[in-house]
Formats: structure tokens, sequence, C-alpha cells
């Protein structure tokens, strides 16, 4: 999208709007991603979506390999907007997309692990949730990197995925800020998702910009 564009587009927002843009932008990350492996409730993939949104994360990972489904809207809340949705079919294309990233791969489980406190939050991480019963599968497990593990004081042993994904986010995401990480996206990332995000906040934005495409010659 050219900045003229942009511009054209920009000025069917709100100012309120555009200024909202621009501060969720400067505070958007791709140093931690998000991955969900054949999450059989679809809400539960849903709210993760939007706790990646709230603490700032861009880009979600669905593994579907069993169970595809739908996002749920009404639970998400508008996330699916905001938030890049990456579908696999199977845990082996996740990883090898995930490390040509440039991620370590972090599996999430209630057992022994690196506690969540002491986790080191400079390196660019794949945070991996598995399904409500069974957790990871024994493949992504045997390939991760390291392990990672919420303490828990009481009986209970396990958190609904949703829940887990909310804290650690909560957690790393914090530090991740306050311990000098490298987390800002780049110039040519901020504007990507600029451009997405004006089209995805105007209705008939396609044929508004084939309007002004065929308007000034292009």
């Amino acid at each position: 999208m050219t900045p003229e564009l942009l511009g054209y587009l920009q000025s069917l927002l709100t100012p309120r709007r555009r200024a909202l843009f621009t501060k969720v932008l400067a505070q958007r990350t791709r140093h931690f991603t998000v991955v969900t492996e054949d999450v059989y409730q679809m809400h539960n993939t849903s709210a993760v979506m939007r706790s990646c949104d709230v603490f700032g994360i861009q880009d979600l990972h669905v593994i579907e390999a069993r169970f595809g489904k739908r996002v749920d809207k009404e639970i998400a809340m508008g996330a699916q907007k905001w938030v890049n949705i990456h579908r696999h079919s199977s845990a082996e294309d996740c990883l090898k997309a995930l490390r040509s990233g440039g991620y370590q791969i972090v599996a999430t489980t209630p057992h022994q692990g690196v506690p969540l406190d002491e986790f080191d939050v400079t390196k660019k991480s794949a945070l991996l949730f598995g399904t409500e019963k069974k957790g990871l599968s024994p493949e992504l497990l045997e390939q991760a990197d390291v392990a990672l593990t919420i303490p828990m004081y009481g009986f209970t042993e396990s958190l609904n995925i949703s829940v887990s994904a909310a804290i650690i986010l909560n957690e790393l995401v914090g530090r991740m800020r306050r311990e000098g990480a490298l987390w800002a996206l780049s110039d040519d990332e901020r504007y990507a998702l600029e451009c997405a995000w004006t089209k995805a906040s105007i209705k008939d934005a396609p044929r508004i910009i084939e309007r002004f495409n065929q308007e000034n010659g292009l």
C-alpha cells in the first residue's frame, strides 16, 4: 500500500482511531509468539487470541491437526482484526516456520520445567500451549528447547489454557519490557500492520481502494 493510499484511507477514520493505532503499534511485539495445539474448545483459542492482543503479542499460531475450528468472534471481541493468525495442519510445519523465524521453542507444562519467574525473557521465544486434558503432544515436548512451568501451591496441578496463557504473558511481557530485550517491531512491520488495521477498520475497503486506484490512474 502506498503512503498516498494509506493517507486517503486514514482520512476516513476518526482522529481517535488513528491515534490509537500509533499508540498500540509502539507497544506491539514479535519477540514472543503464542502457539496452541489442537485445542478442542473453540472459545479457549479465542480467549488466548484476546490475551495476545491485550499483552501486545502480534502473532498467534494455531496447529489444527485434529480439530479445525473457526474463531469464536464473541469471545475474541474483535481481537481477530488486530492479531495475525497463522494456521498449521501439523506440528512439524509449525515448528519449521517458527525456527525459520529465529524462535526458540518453549513448551509450557504443569510438570517440571523452568519456573516462570526465572525464564530468560531476552530470547525470542514461541510459547506452546496444549490441549485441555492432555497438554502438548509428545512430539512437541520432545522437540522443545526448554520447558516452562507456572509454580503452583495447591492440590490442582493444571490450569485452563486461556488462564495459563494470560498468566504467562502478563509475567513475561512485563519483564521483557523491563529487562532490555529487543522487542519492538521494525518500521516496516509497523507500517504493514498500520495498513492492515486501517483496511480492517473501513467498511467496503476493497471497493474504496479500487475507486482510489482508478481515479489516480493506478
